[in-house]
């Protein structure tokens, strides 16, 4: 029996994760939980982890699973999270995604793992127009979600283009994602968790999307959010 709410948010980059995963984590009381800001606090903190990292960065190497896995079990085991987590961009293979299994398992596991599905034309606009909050990481587009003024709504600090946003980087983050991700969509559908979502869809109707499927599935959180 579920006694915690998990949800993993599966799709290319660009395809809204971020965007939704803000908003569910109003609607449903849980944090949103990324690698980027896992990453960027460890970092920026020095903590072990953060330092352990650090030390593959400064060898041009990719940080393997088990450094990473470690985070984000230290990161669930916060108290905000107490309740459960939306995780985005974890995990980001099998080897990831056996061990959240592993860590969720005792609150009995993931509930439901919602996949947006976009065109990779669409994709495209939508990382390059894509801007971020410097401060509180809150994810607007220059197109589809601007903020109100020149810094961000919620805490007022300058927004920027990450680099992994910028148009020579697009193509190949498509590369990777189908590569090391895309398997995850047969992980979850054999267990029966995968529910689509129809990425093209504007902001609120891709969350009405959502909180309906969530709430298909007895999420009490998400069938307060439909009544309401």
């Amino acid at each position: 029996m579920s006694d915690r709410i998990y949800l993993v948010l599966l799709g290319a980059p660009g395809a809204g994760k971020g965007t939704q995963a803000q908003l569910l984590e109003e609607k449903l009381g849980i944090p949103q939980v990324s690698t980027g800001e896992i990453f960027r606090y460890n970092l920026k903190n020095q903590t072990e982890l953060g330092q352990l990292a650090q030390s593959y960065y400064d060898k041009g190497e990719l940080v393997p699973d088990e450094v990473t896995i470690r985070m984000v079990e230290a990161r669930l085991a916060q108290e905000d999270a107490a309740q459960g987590a939306i995780l985005d961009g974890f995990p980001r293979n099998l080897i990831q995604a056996q061990a959240l299994d592993e860590m969720t398992a005792a609150h009995g596991g993931i509930d439901v793992v919602p996949m947006f599905q976009l065109e990779d034309d669409v994709v495209t606009l939508r990382i390059t127009g894509r801007r971020v909050c410097r401060n509180c990481d809150r994810v607007y587009h220059l197109t589809f979600n601007p903020p109100r003024g020149e810094n961000c709504d919620s805490c007022g600090g300058a927004l920027y283009q990450r680099n992994d946003d910028k148009p020579e980087t697009v193509q190949n983050r498509l590369y990777v994602y189908y590569k090391q991700t895309s398997p995850l969509i047969g992980y979850y559908f054999a267990k029966g968790l995968l529910e689509v979502v129809d990425g093209a869809k504007s902001i609120a109707e891709m969350q009405e999307q959502l909180l309906k499927r969530l709430a298909s599935r007895n999420i009490e959180a998400a069938k307060s959010a439909v009544s309401a």
